[in-house]
């Protein structure tokens, strides 16, 4: 079917790793008739896990998109992983979707992952339902999730259903809309009288909820006052507008494994969910007027989509999975990407069910769907009418965190291991391959262990290409704190015919620049011809010190005297005297090892700081400062880069994955001796 903005849903499934988010959209799809059956994680056979790495892990690993239609309104599921590596993949859905549906356990708390999820679309601006899944598991409590939520969002959770419990066990529930109470049955739901055990707390929350809806809407707000009731449509009607604004959290509780309560979920997605034509908020600038403008999802308006994810298949080849902001694409057209300044021929067109993709012709505005073999097409980018260009805001992706050393472990196979890994970086924004120019090693950077190891197993799998991963090398310096005077380097040697010959005296001092060469010669000791030769001795030193081999900095090499042999001399033999000088003169001077002090800063919930601070302190770490931000704390700090290389592991298990560190390069600093013995060993 071909279908406009107004009956298109785009949800993203998110929530805490673990919590059925995959196995909720299984049962949409078999609800909704799209699958047969219900695939099973354990099995490796739902829709959205398709990829080896989520099949051996039992754990999505990477954004999928799955389509269904229900009560004739397309329903566009993005599944994200909720492990914390895979945060770039939240940020991508985020793009694509219009609302997100937090997927959260029944156990009386507030998990890290739903936490972090909730706070990102408030943060976003994006409409949120909350389904209390696992009801059917032993020690299930509604009631105390929900209290843990509403102590944690006030003012926002909305509970529009009570379930019916039998024991531990849901078997039905109540809507707070209409007051109606409904039983689980094979093929849905029955309805049947309200359990009077239920009526004083249906009574209380449909008072609460019509107020709710109420202080959303002036004029029902008029109307409750005076008449201290709402119907069930005007209650609808106010908790719509308070999703849309981000006011109101809608609650709804069930089993996805069960399939239970999983159906009257998809109806409220179609009641609440916003439309894909009430999509805001879609910042871009105008080619032509360069002015930054908010796009609506207009169907008539000339074509622009972005795209938000990209994927590799063996058979298809490269996948740019976009979203139609406004217009449409067709097959056949061609489209302007004007963040590389090409144009691209849009050959094939599809609308996605895991890793099932169906032809279409034409993909309308709002929603969802796939873009094949576009060469210069990546996450992000662009793709509009050429007669009415513009470029929308980029995705924004988390910094890299963690950084390992990549070696092929075939020689031979560099070229294919890191082409390969550049073409993971291009799926994945949050991982990134860089040459650390300073030790020579290429890196891989990631969010975490658990990235990283996926990313050298797909490298194996897609590419065949098997690399190691190693802990990087720290760039340490090494420099000098004395002064070193009459430095004689000579080099002398007879073989015959002509000899070599060049002898120089020379100072080596500390200074502030990394490096400089002083000429102080007198009365032509050393020619001027040779001494360009003796600064080239010195400099080739430069990058091997005497301490560990370490590259020397911040020291001036001053030539004030020497001797020469108007036969025998060159510049060969003046700049292997300074060469002998210069080993000799640093052993003399006081060499220490300097080692990389980076700054940071380190973003955690309160009760986290005396940890982190201690941590700090074991690292040798220094406290600049704290504030508080969001709620947050905000601590600023310096400490060696030696002993962040796992530290990103390290914070997240302080805080239970809620903190988060960027770092950068401040400066040299002396090393203590314990390091530079290390170093020796």
């Amino acid at each position: 079917m071909d279908y406009s903005a107004k009956n298109i849903r785009n949800l993203a499934v998110v929530g805490h790793s673990g919590e059925g988010k995959t196995t909720l959209c299984e049962a949409m799809l078999l609800n909704a008739g799209a699958i047969e059956r219900m695939g099973k994680i354990e099995n490796g056979t739902t829709v959205c896990d398709f990829d080896e790495q989520e099949i051996a892990r039992h754990s999505s690993v990477s954004l999928a998109l799955a389509y269904l239609t229900w009560k004739n309104i397309k329903i566009n599921l993005l599944d994200v992983p909720g492990f914390y590596d895979f945060e770039g993949e939240f940020n991508s859905a985020m793009r694509a979707a219009g609302a997100a549906l937090v997927v959260a356990g029944a156990n009386g708390t507030v998990t890290v992952g739903a936490e972090k999820a909730i706070n990102l679309c408030l943060k976003e601006k994006k409409p949120i339902l909350l389904f209390v899944n696992g009801m059917d598991k032993e020690n299930a409590d509604y009631h105390k999730t929900v209290q843990a939520y509403e102590a944690q969002y006030k003012g926002k959770i909305a509970p529009i259903q009570i379930p019916i419990m039998e024991g531990e066990k849901m078997t039905g529930y109540i809507s707070v809309i209409n007051g109606k109470a409904y039983k689980f049955a094979p093929n849905g739901v029955e309805e049947i009288a309200v359990p009077a055990a239920y009526a004083g707390e249906l009574e209380e929350m449909q008072a609460v909820l019509q107020e709710v809806a109420a202080e959303n809407d002036e004029e029902l707000l008029d109307k409750y006052f005076e008449e201290g009731t709402l119907s069930p449509e005007e209650t609808v009607a106010g908790l719509r507008k308070g999703i849309l604004s981000i006011s109101v959290i809608p609650v709804i509780a069930g089993s996805a494994l069960l399939n239970k309560g999983v159906i009257n979920l998809m109806d409220e997605i179609v009641e609440y969910v916003p439309q894909a034509a009430e999509r805001t908020g879609l910042g871009a600038v105008d080619l032509k007027t360069n002015a930054h403008i908010n796009v609506t999802c207009d169907e008539k308006a000339p074509f622009a989509a972005q795209v938000f994810k990209t994927a590799v298949d063996p058979f298809v080849g490269k996948m740019n999975y976009i979203r139609v902001c406004r217009g449409a694409i067709r097959t056949g057209s061609d489209a302007l990407n004007p963040n590389t300044g090409t144009t691209e021929r849009i050959n094939s067109l599809y609308i996605v069910r895991g890793k099932k993709l169906e032809p279409v012709q034409v993909l309308n505005a709002g929603d969802l769907g796939v873009v094949s073999k576009l060469s210069n097409t990546g996450t992000g980018d662009t793709l509009c009418d050429a007669a009415e260009p513009l470029q929308f805001d980029p995705i924004l992706f988390p910094a890299p965190v963690l950084s390992m050393a990549v070696s092929a472990v075939v020689r031979g196979t560099e070229d294919k291991v890191f082409g390969g890994l550049n073409r993971l970086a291009e799926e994945d924004k949050s991982f990134k391959v860089v040459k650390n120019t300073e030790t020579g090693e290429t890196l891989a950077c990631g969010q975490g262990e658990v990235q990283l190891d996926i990313i050298k197993k797909k490298l194996k799998s897609k590419f065949g290409a098997d690399a190691e991963f190693s802990t990087p090398s720290v760039a340490y310096r090494e420099t000098i704190r004395g002064v070193a005077k009459d430095i004689e380097g000579k080099h002398k040697k007879q073989t015959g015919g002509h000899g070599q010959f060049g002898r120089v005296i020379m100072r080596f001092e500390p200074c502030e620049a990394d490096f400089e060469f002083v000429d102080e010669v007198v009365g032509g000791a050393v020619p001027k011809n040779y001494i360009p030769a003796v600064e080239k001795g010195i400099i080739e030193c430069l990058p091997h010190g005497v301490l560990a081999g370490y590259p020397v900095i911040r020291v001036r090499a001053v030539l004030y005297d020497g001797s020469f042999h108007p036969v025998d001399s060159s510049e060969a033999a003046f700049k292997t005297a300074a060469e002998l000088a210069f080993k000799e003169g640093m052993k003399q001077a006081k060499p220490v090892l300097l080692e990389p002090i980076s700054s940071m800063q380190i973003i955690v919930p309160e009760q986290y700081v005396g940890d982190i601070m201690g941590d700090l302190n074991k690292r040798r770490g220094r406290i600049i400062g704290m504030d508080t931000k969001d709620g947050l704390q905000v601590i600023t700090a310096e400490a060696p880069e030696g002993e962040l290389l796992t530290y990103a592991t390290s914070l997240r298990s302080m805080t239970q994955g809620r903190g988060r560190f960027t770092q950068e390069f401040a400066r040299y600093e002396q090393a203590p001796d314990s390091v530079l013995q290390s170093l020796k060993k």
